[in-house]
């Protein structure tokens, strides 16, 4: 099968903490992603929102905009509503030939809230989600109609982060919402990547691959950090580190199995200061790389 390898920008600068890689200019971050390997990145707060824009700048550094992450709010918004304020968002992505819109139920987030704990972040009781279910399938076929798929994502801090809750979501929404399978976020809740990837892997239409350095979510649930706390303390971490906790051979090979083509997104928010962005990003690369061909998937050429 074949698989495309992009990057995220939060590497270099976190759009909800400006103070990491806040001074990194977009360039620098542009030129290190290309430099370490990547054909794609997805869109960070610091990219132009014209695509008349965007598309030359993205062109001079030979790489294509994957997608972007789109903060959702269905939960307490008509279908309508959310419909216009995707708007300008679908006309980045349709305007540099974007095919992924990230989509993450934020009502009640506490995700930004860095003096909140991430353990009182908001929750959907199980009756509710087949109402919400409903509308959310109705947005991403709308959104499959417009030629930008959703891919929801999973994330902490929102009312859909623990497995459990990834079970209900795709059991309560139609084949139009993609999931976007989070490694990183999916340990930090809690969850067994294995076996909510081959459980739902005929619906994963997009992949963050992001590790986890156990001795810091040991802390941050300890202590009750918030997400941006954790986030600080260097809870995430990319593909390959030695401190990680992810065997990412294994999850590829499911993966594989599972027939996935599409987006392999390497994305580890960091403090750049600590872990510099061009090192983490090459050391993901060859990661991903050496593990693609045993578990049967390969670069598009």
């Amino acid at each position: 099968m074949a698989v495309r390898l992009g990057i995220n920008p939060i590497g270099w600068s976190n759009d909800d903490l400006p103070e990491l890689g806040g001074e990194i200019p977009l360039e620098q971050c542009l030129a290190e992603a290309r430099l370490a390997g990547y054909r794609g990145i997805e869109k960070g707060g610091k990219f132009p929102d014209d695509p008349a824009l965007l598309r030359p700048l993205l062109e001079r550094y030979g790489l294509e905009l994957v997608g972007g992450w789109f903060s959702g709010r269905l939960g307490a918004l008509s279908l309508e509503e959310e419909k216009r304020r995707l708007a300008g968002h679908l006309h980045l992505l349709r305007g540099v030939d974007a095919r992924v819109v990230v989509y993450a139920e934020t009502t009640g987030t506490v995700q930004a809230a860095i003096d909140t704990p991430v353990s009182a972040r908001p929750t959907m009781p199980a009756e509710e989600f087949p109402a919400y279910g409903e509308k959310l399938t109705a947005l991403a076929e709308w959104l499959a109609a417009e030629g930008c798929p959703m891919a929801f994502h999973h994330h902490m801090g929102t009312v859909i982060e623990r497995e459990n809750e990834i079970d209900l979501l795709m059991r309560n929404t139609g084949e139009a919402v993609g999931l976007l399978l989070d490694t990183g976020h999916l340990l930090f809740a809690g969850g067994n990547i294995e076996a909510t990837t081959r459980r739902w892997r005929t619906r994963i239409t997009h992949v963050h691959l992001k590790n986890i350095r156990p001795r810091v979510l040991r802390r941050l649930r300890e202590e009750q950090w918030s997400f941006l706390r954790g986030v600080i303390e260097g809870v995430f971490t990319v593909p390959g580190d030695p401190e990680g906790a992810i065997d990412f051979d294994s999850f590829l090979r499911i993966l594989g199995e599972g027939g996935y083509a599409g987006w392999l997104v390497v994305e580890a928010e960091q403090d750049p200061a600590k872990a510099n962005p061009l090192d983490y990003a090459r050391m993901a690369h060859a990661a991903v790389v050496s593990g693609l061909g045993p578990a049967g998937l390969e670069l598009e050429s």
